[in-house]
């Protein structure tokens, strides 16, 4: 199959921001009272799923939508100095000229990921940003009914199993990243449809070399 869109997460995907993500959560334990994390404890949530995470900091479902809205404040005072990872860039600008769709669905705010992406940000056909912690399935959709192909042209690509939830849910081909948030290991024992080790092995999976 050969894919005609491409949905990408932001965090962790497009971008480095797992120093501003710990900070964010660092923060928002302060304000809401779970417990604030080591860098170790930080890597040991990597090969837990969305929800294990939640449960294994002790966070009340009912606060999670003012944790989220804190953190993307948080995150979006941080934005200036986000960076994307190597390759990005040019990856993003390669798919447009080869006439690929391109939707970025993240839980961040549009400004603060325009900003990461620089002159590139034109590349990108839609932004679906505020996604919801476990909402992502519905921008998803959103992405399918703006493009008007087939769900089976559509390829969405994160690194986190809500990412690989979400794309199910929606009917579409979920792609993982070996480089983001989740340890590469615990993603592959989902089952993604397609998964990337590097950067420069995305483009083939769009029929770009």
């Amino acid at each position: 199959m050969t894919y005609q869109f491409a949905i990408f997460d932001f965090d962790g995907t497009l971008a480095d921001t797992a120093a501003s993500f710990m900070a964010a959560c660092n923060s928002a334990a302060r304000c809401y009272g779970f417990r604030e994390l080591s860098i170790a404890e930080f890597q040991s949530l990597r090969t837990m799923g969305n929800r294990e995470i939640i449960a294994h900091l002790g966070v009340p479902v009912w606060k999670l939508p003012q944790i989220a809205t804190f953190m993307r404040r948080a995150m979006a005072a941080e934005a200036a100095s986000v960076r994307l990872f190597p390759g990005v860039a040019e990856l993003l600008a390669r798919l447009k000229a080869a006439g690929i769709g391109i939707a970025i669905v993240s839980s961040n705010a549009e400004e603060g990921i325009r900003a990461a992406l620089g002159e590139v940000a034109a590349a990108v056909d839609l932004f679906e940003c505020g996604a919801a912690l476990f909402g992502k399935a519905q921008h998803f959709k959103k992405a399918i009914r703006y493009s008007g192909l087939n769900p089976a042209r559509f390829l969405a690509i994160g690194d986190e199993a809500r990412d690989i939830e979400a794309a199910r849910k929606a009917g579409i081909a979920a792609g993982a990243v070996a480089w983001g948030y989740a340890d590469p290991a615990f993603l592959q024992k989902l089952g993604p449809d397609r998964f990337f080790a590097s950067v420069e092995e995305i483009a083939p999976a769009f029929g770009v070399n």
